[in-house]
């Protein structure tokens, strides 16, 4: 009976945690969300990762994007991800030559993770390439804190 409730336990804080990762409210398409940026006069952060093979993304994921933090702070900000996952079934075969097109023009070194913060004018404010070894987020809070001090 114990384990049963342990298993029970450990499904129920998994399912939790997944349905809180899920409620950040990323965009897909950058220039949706550059056209409610420049109608709701908010900021735009967009992001570069390969979910399911890069390292630091998913620990940037897992330290900066999961945190109440980030979210208190990003709550008023339009969020685009741009995912080039190596498996096949994470995005469209549409959507990854979308964001394969949008990676071409924005992200030519193909810098994995990248941050961009842009104005709702489109001006760019700041971007944050890579995450450290050392899993330290705090050159992601300062572009966020740089984002706010223009708005």
């Amino acid at each position: 009976m114990r384990i049963l409730l342990l298993v029970m336990t450990v499904l129920f804080s998994q399912l939790t945690l997944a349905q809180t990762e899920e409620q950040l409210p990323w965009m897909t398409n950058l220039e949706a969300a550059q056209k409610q940026a420049r109608k709701e006069k908010k900021p735009v952060l967009l992001y570069f990762t390969g979910s399911d093979w890069c390292a630091p993304c998913i620990q940037l994921k897992e330290d900066f994007f999961s945190t109440d933090e980030f979210k208190a702070m990003t709550k008023d900000y339009l969020l685009v991800m741009i995912d080039i996952p190596r498996r096949i079934d994470i995005v469209s075969p549409e959507q990854l030559t979308y964001n394969k097109d949008i990676l071409k023009r924005y992200n030519p070194e193909r810098s994995f993770p990248l941050l961009i913060a842009y104005n709702h004018k489109g001006r760019k404010i700041g971007e944050v390439s890579g995450y450290s070894s050392l899993r330290d987020t705090s050159y992601h809070f300062e572009l966020l804190e740089k984002i706010a001090e223009n708005y």
